[in-house]
């Protein structure tokens, strides 16, 4: 490969950049292929006016990259958190892109954010923000251009706001502009559990190719968001032991399993929707950090990005890791858990449920035919199923980690595109 690789003081861009780089030279990709699918196609940058609840105007940074969009419109979540930036959003985006190829799903990848402290922000601000967002990067959005959904801190009520501020921009109803919508505005049944769901039947499926009974396993789930926390349900269903779970407020042990209803009955009362005082028997409160060190079958980190990298890699005694967040092991905490003998699920097979699930709400926007929830279901989990094996079966084959073998199978999908569609544009 003659091509100058790309380099980047994010963390996660130079993941990202590292992952692809080295999938690319494994499958001979093509130089002006790889200088193509290694940079974005449109990256904005906007600066958002808000008046503040006190009468003050404040300016945030919001973000919108969109990286493909060869296999169809750009697919991807907006974020509220103070650490957005547009090499953030490209990161994202990138993963979204292979993401979606990997799921067999007709979409390219996306990624946008603002850089803020949402829980500075009264509802009223974040509407504002939503909407004035919304508007900044209408241009580019659209049912068949660029489908935003919700991501950290984001959920259905941003969604709603920026549907309607869309809509209201072109003077025509527009639902499908985003997904994650509430189900009584178009929104789609099943969609809200479907990450999580993705996330646990991979760790369903890998423990039943490694022959561990899921029934007793012990699962650690870092993070007790949406995706932590379905995943968390999913898992404790099917038997699972739910030994550790953590969020900004910490990790909580208990080494004879965590009650996962009532740790979300405590989630659902609490103000803000942390695990901030939960107690159980046989409980332990320990830092956020240590949950990812526990005694376990399996680790299922679904918080931030990082979260595993090469200062405490080592400490991981988990024998299977599966990625519920994006990007949440760094390269260099890869190599050293491949070192230990760990086994990796990487993110975007492991946590495509979401936006498989948001393609579903997607064609049923198109459509305005909505499916129930048993529906949604029966479809999510066969295709998150063949996905697991196609992955599982490729890196067995040709004696690679499965993170390389996503990497492979989803690049060539793009690839292909890429040169049937050729490069003018």
């Amino acid at each position: 490969m003659s091509v100058k690789k790309r380099t980047s003081k994010n963390v996660l861009l130079d993941t990202a950049l590292k992952n692809f780089y080295a999938a690319a030279e494994e499958m001979g990709l093509e130089d002006g292929l790889v200088e193509v699918l290694s940079r974005p196609e449109r990256a904005i940058s906007v600066s958002l006016p808000i008046t503040m609840d006190d009468g003050s105007v404040r300016v945030f940074e919001g973000y919108r990259v969109q990286h493909s969009t060869a296999l169809g419109p750009a697919k991807g979540g907006f974020r509220y958190h103070p650490d957005v930036d547009i090499e953030e959003c490209e990161a994202l985006g990138s993963l979204m892109t292979w993401k979606c190829s990997l799921a067999g799903i007709p979409y390219g990848g996306g990624k946008g954010g603002v850089s803020c402290d949402p829980m500075e922000l009264s509802m009223a601000e974040r509407e504002r923000l939503t909407r004035t967002f919304a508007a900044r990067v209408a241009p580019i959005v659209g049912e068949w251009a660029d489908v935003p959904a919700p991501d950290v801190n984001t959920g259905a009520p941003e969604m709603v706001w920026f549907m309607d501020t869309i809509s209201k921009l072109r003077g025509k109803f527009e639902p499908g502009v985003v997904t994650g919508k509430p189900i009584s505005i178009w929104g789609s049944k099943g969609r809200t559990a479907a990450t999580g769901l993705g996330v646990a039947t991979c760790i369903k499926e890998l423990l039943k190719s490694v022959k561990v009974d899921v029934k007793g396993a012990r699962v650690i789930i870092q993070g007790f968001g949406n995706v932590g926390t379905f995943n968390a349900i999913t898992m404790d269903k099917a038997g699972a032991k739910i030994v550790g779970i953590s969020d900004i407020t910490g990790g909580y042990y208990a080494p004879n399993g965590i009650d996962v209803e009532k740790a979300v009955q405590h989630v659902t009362k609490h103000p803000k929707k942390l695990l901030e005082g939960y107690t159980q028997p046989g409980l332990e409160k320990i830092s956020g950090e240590e949950v990812l060190f526990l005694d376990a079958d399996v680790l299922s980190p679904c918080a931030l990005e990082g979260a595993v990298n090469g200062k405490n890699a080592g400490n991981v005694k988990a024998k299977y890791v599966v990625e519920g967040a994006n990007g949440p092991v760094t390269p260099e905490a890869d190599e050293i858990l491949t070192d230990k003998g760990v086994l990796l699920i990487p993110d975007f097979l492991a946590n495509s449920g979401g936006v498989i699930g948001s393609y579903f709400e997607w064609v049923q926007n198109l459509n305005g035919f909505f499916w129930t929830e048993e529906e949604y279901n029966n479809r999510l989990i066969p295709i998150m199923t063949d996905n697991f094996y196609r992955v599982w079966n490729y890196a067995k084959a040709q004696g690679v980690k499965p993170r390389r073998a996503a990497f492979l199978v989803a690049i060539k999908r793009v690839a292909d595109a890429v040169k049937m569609r050729g490069t003018f544009l």
